[in-house]
């Protein structure tokens, strides 16, 4: 047997042998991908590839609104009292930038091998719009994280994106086309329906999804709660109860958390001083700002930054992004 096709599709009694080809495929073919470790870029400026050779203590994380799949290895992340695990057998889908803490199991022999596709938002509404004209409507409640197996369709998918990204020609002239289709898989999954919600912007939850975004454009301005609750059309303590529902945290806290994330990726990306980062996010008193960095982060900026680059390849940020993302 050409060991470059896959076997037909088993009888679901022999799914999981199956599905074990397949990530053992992805594993093979990403790694390769992702020689460094870090964020790989891609010949798609949305997608990047990860590779880790160590496990990562619990660290504070902010995701941009994407997609994560685990080929190899595995990734807890702590959000509220939730647990949420991507591994090769679950991904992990955010729709709005939550701040959360997230551990990582890895080694030189088993590196985690992962995929980051940087949310596109026209294209998950096009497809959106598809898949209710095909009447895929439910009224599941909107979230903005989520942890979702996934099957053999998807994995196959997902090995076919990757085995094109292995080829510059195919890169270029497929890579979009089957990045339309993890989308799809996605948004039409078992929990797409709380994907589309979010996504959709409807009811309080866009109402907060709306504010996370003013935040993160506006972070180093000085942001009043009352200026963002009456942008929301909400009473403060309203907004406060509805905010703290999707992020688990304060409309302040989000705010510090966003402006501590965004100093951290000025000093590694930029070469910024802790002095003058913290002066562009917004901090007024440098002391305070390394007191609050070194709460957040758990060590000092100077030795934070060292350890970033020693240890991590940070890449330049998306060109389309309209978040802070710092991983």
């Amino acid at each position: 047997m050409n060991d470059n096709l896959l076997p037909p599709r088993r009888r679901e009694a022999d799914a999981p042998g199956y599905r074990t080809l397949l990530t053992q495929r992805m594993a093979a073919r990403l790694a390769t991908l992702a020689p460094e470790e870090g964020y790989n870029l891609t010949a798609l400026p949305d997608v990047r590839f990860l590779r880790s050779n160590r496990p990562l203590k619990v660290t504070p994380v902010l995701y941009d609104p994407g997609i994560v799949i685990v080929c190899q290895g595995r990734k807890r992340g702590y959000f509220g009292d939730q647990v949420y695990v991507y591994d090769n057998q679950h991904y992990l889908a955010v729709s709005v930038p939550v701040p959360f803490t997230m551990e990582t199991d890895a080694s030189a022999e088993a590196p985690l091998l992962a995929i980051y596709m940087h949310l596109d938002f026209e294209l998950a509404a096009g497809l959106m719009l598809e898949l209710a004209r095909h009447g895929s409507i439910d009224d599941t409640p909107p979230s903005g994280m989520m942890s979702t197996p996934m099957d053999c369709a998807m994995a196959e998918s997902v090995l076919r994106f990757i085995e094109a990204m292995s080829d510059p020609l195919q890169a270029s002239v497929l890579g979009r086309s089957l990045v339309r289709e993890i989308y799809f898989h996605v948004l039409a999954g078992s929990q797409g329906g709380a994907m589309r919600a979010a996504l959709s912007m409807q009811g309080r939850f866009g109402k907060i999804a709306r504010a996370i975004r003013r935040i993160h454009e506006s972070y180093a301005d000085g942001l009043a709660v009352e200026e963002l609750a009456k942008e929301a059309g909400m009473s403060v303590p309203s907004f406060h109860a509805h905010f703290r529902r999707v992020t688990k945290t304060s409309p302040i806290q989000y705010l510090k958390s966003i402006r501590l994330h965004q100093a951290r990726l000025l000093m590694v990306r930029n070469g910024m001083t802790a002095a003058a980062a913290s002066y562009d996010v917004g901090y007024s008193s440098p002391t305070q700002f390394s007191r609050e960095f070194k709460r957040l982060f758990g060590s000092s900026p100077l030795d934070e930054v060292r350890r970033m680059k020693a240890e991590f390849a940070v890449p330049p940020a998306h060109a389309n992004a309209v978040f802070v993302s710092s991983h």
